[in-house]
């Protein structure tokens, strides 16, 4: 083994071990990732930033490598990075599944049809594209039934549905969830699960590890830990373990890991589903070497390099258990007794995820835990005791919002920014001179039952936690110089959209190293809107939005607001309908227009067939007299309800967060995007001081609502009359 070089796609905490292992078989480790300050990278020999979803940029890196070097193998653990590992495999001519085969094993709908087809116990299911298709499946089906993006790992965008009525919510949150946007509805498959990892190697398949995994958190699928050896009788076992096999054979998997969660229903054993590599969760790398001896990883390498795998003969049985942290919901004020609880006997590691500041919510998924503890016994009682003694030793002390208030945030902010004189205005209270929403009174009606509120919504095919879009203030270039990196600021502001569940916008300011910097912040995201400055002639425009298309925007936007500024000594394009309507073709995700106000502008770019109008009134280039953001969007909202013909999003622009926003919802905004207070935030504090921001305007714009008796957040002309 010594010399040979290996590709390992993926950096995370779960790949480190893999890479660890692969060094002490003294071979040398190549990683790609696209954090570059992902744990692994940091030891890797080689490090490479490549998105590991990236197919074709990973198979041209290694393509390039190896006219540098030789590469000997490629390999994966605990990522859902199978179809990469394929087609590097694949492209230089390695050990490794056909790329077609590791796409069927990584996508869910694939899955279940080649299942179908060779008769692989599993449950009934539809795939399914729009709303009305699920809603036919769902009445097709026995129910409950659990929505699943079609290609996501995690149990990110899953969930289980018992009434017709939450399938729109469950539904688009798996739609936001999935690259593709390709969504699965099946019956829910009721009994233990189990977690199988098995090896393939010439034809024969071993079995490696059976675990009883730990689902919590209805109507979420939230694995808080699993325990190894699995408890099941042998009969359901071996039943599992065949169902497993029958499920290898019908995706054609030959060679390398396979990973499988099975349900032990009543009718027996059935495929949850079948992943082509070794599992997550800490069983490859921890608990299963901790319950056999056996180093399986070590094993799968060899398999990746074309080798057998030397050794899998148990050296002991002993029982291993990983567990979750999930201490509640709240900010994390303090962390203590992680050391206490490493020195309990039996405790091999103790994972802490978060840290004082972080936002812990309910869990939706997988990734949404605290921490993690792996603890090993001579007995299953043992190992359960010794995993509770310290658990019990952690504890996190949250806080409410009223623990933390905004003057933290602001202060810090102000010092910051103290020589800057640019960035007075953020500061202002008074920001009406840009909304005029103090022209709206309201009047709410507040003797009534108490409504159950639901901010979730549906934007640009994104489920949303709540409507709002964090967007860039207009001067942030001067404003951030010296301070912090854009760079460091576009990935705080999108890590906080993608943890709160809502959207980002990330701005060109018509600079192409910025316009670079967008491309390569949202690559993945999946929340990412790129606002392109419509300065520039047709041919430049339209290669900027197919640029964010091809890498991952959900939306694209074309910002018109410097049409107001009449001392500009630069050539101004002004566009026609025509024009806007020949670009937008070309587009197929949704594109926003930028800076509209007048009601003739918004018929033009509906017959433009542009899918969003963004109403802002930019300090940089506003004109005096021009009508104010709240006039406008009510004066849309108003033509929107009385005309159906017109299908558009109505966004508007607050400085703040709170109360503004709820007046803006209830004149008619589909959503709301946040410019200084989200900056204030960023630059005050980071991402957790974003997260915190998010999270208290949740709870106001909740708070407000139940005393309004509003249930959702939508046009109301009932509740305010203009002054």
């Amino acid at each position: 083994m010594k010399g040979k070089r290996i590709i390992i796609i993926g950096a995370g905490l779960l790949q480190v071990p893999a890479i660890q292992i692969a060094q002490e078989m003294g071979l040398y480790t190549i990683v790609f990732d696209y954090n570059k300050d992902a744990h692994g990278m940091k030891i890797a020999d080689y490090p490479m930033v490549v998105s590991t979803r990236d197919v074709d940029g990973s198979v041209r890196a290694a393509r390039d490598l190896s006219q540098k070097m030789e590469i000997n193998g490629v390999i994966t653990v605990g990522t859902d990075a199978s179809t990469t590992v394929a087609a590097v495999a694949n492209a230089l001519g390695l050990p490794g599944n056909r790329f077609e085969d590791a796409y069927a094993a990584s996508n869910k709908i694939r899955m279940r049809e080649r299942f179908k087809k060779n008769n692989v116990p599993q449950p009934n299911f539809f795939p399914v594209w729009n709303y009305d298709e699920a809603i036919d499946a769902y009445r097709h089906l026995n129910t409950p039934v659990v929505v699943k993006p079609a290609d996501n790992m995690g149990a990110r965008g899953v969930m289980k549905v018992s009434n017709e009525n939450d399938i729109l919510a469950a539904f688009n949150r798996a739609k936001s969830a999935s690259p593709s946007g390709e969504v699965i509805i099946e019956e829910f498959m009721d009994g233990p699960e189990l977690s199988i990892d098995m090896l393939i190697y010439n034809d024969e398949i071993y079995v490696t590890g059976v675990a009883d995994r730990i689902i919590e958190f209805p109507p979420f699928f939230i694995e808080t830990g699993h325990i190894m050896p699995s408890a099941l009788e042998k009969e359901k076992l071996d039943d599992a373990v065949n169902v497993m096999k029958a499920g290898i054979k019908a995706l054609n998997l030959k060679i390398g890991a396979a990973k499988g969660d099975i349900k032990v229903t009543k009718n027996g054993a059935m495929v949850g589903e079948i992943a082509a590599r070794l599992s997550g969760g800490f069983m490859s790398a921890y608990t299963y070497p901790l319950s056999t001896g056996v180093n399986l990883i070590k094993n799968a390498i060899e398999i990746a390099l074309g080798n057998p795998p030397s050794d899998l003969k148990p050296k002991w049985n002993k029982v291993s258990i990983e567990r979750a942290f999930l201490p509640g919901t709240g900010i994390i004020e303090t962390i203590e007794g992680v050391e206490n609880a490493k020195k309990v006997e039996g405790i091999k590691e103790v994972f802490i995820k978060t840290k004082a500041g972080d936002i812990l919510v309910t869990p939706t998924n997988n990734l949404e835990k605290a921490g993690n503890i792996i603890a090993v016994g001579n007995t299953r009682d043992e190992a359960i005791a010794i995993a509770n003694k310290a658990m019990n030793c952690v504890h996190f002390k949250l806080t409410d919002e009223k623990s933390i208030t905004a003057e933290e945030i602001n202060r810090i902010a102000h010092e910051k920014l103290a020589s800057k004189q640019s960035a007075n205005y953020l500061f202002k209270g008074d920001t009406d001179e840009k909304t005029g929403l103090s022209h709206y009174s309201f009047n709410p009606s507040i003797i009534h039952e108490e409504k159950q509120v639901n901010l979730e919504t549906n934007i640009f095919n994104m489920h949303l936690s709540q409507p709002i879009i964090l967007d860039t203030i207009y001067n942030l270039p001067e404003v951030i110089d010296g301070i912090m990196d854009i760079r460091e600021y576009y990935e705080i502001v999108l890590d906080a959209a993608s943890n709160c569940e809502v959207l980002a916008i990330l701005n060109d300011f018509n600079n192409e190293e910025l316009f670079e910097l967008s491309i390569r912040t949202i690559k993945g995201s999946k929340r990412g809107i790129i606002m392109i400055d419509g300065n520039n002639p047709h041919e430049v425009i339209l290669q900027r939005l197919r640029a964010a298309e091809k890498n991952g925007a959900c939306a694209v936007g074309i910002d018109l607001s410097y049409c107001y500024n009449i001392t500009s000594h630069n050539k101004i394009y002004v566009k026609s309908e025509k024009e806007l309507s020949k670009i937008i073709k070309e587009i197929d995700i949704p594109i926003i227009i930028k800076g509209i106000s007048n009601e003739n502008d918004i018929h033009n770019v509906n017959s433009s067939h542009a899918n969003s109008i963004y109403f802002s009134n930019n300090n940089k280039y506003a004109l005096k007299g021009m009508e104010k953001v709240a006039d406008t969007i009510n004066r849309a909202a108003c033509n929107l309800h009385n005309n159906h013909k017109m299908q558009l999003t109505l966004l508007a622009e607050s400085p703040r967060y709170g109360a503004d926003t709820f007046k803006y919802f209830m004149l008619g905004a589909n959503a709301v995007c946040i410019t200084e207070e989200s900056f204030i935030a960023a630059i005050s504090k980071g991402k957790k001081g974003l997260e915190y921001a998010l999270y208290s305007n949740k709870l106001e714009l909740e708070k407000i609502m139940k005393i309004f008796g509003q249930t959702a957040l939508k046009y109301n002309n009932a509740i305010w009359r203009k002054n």
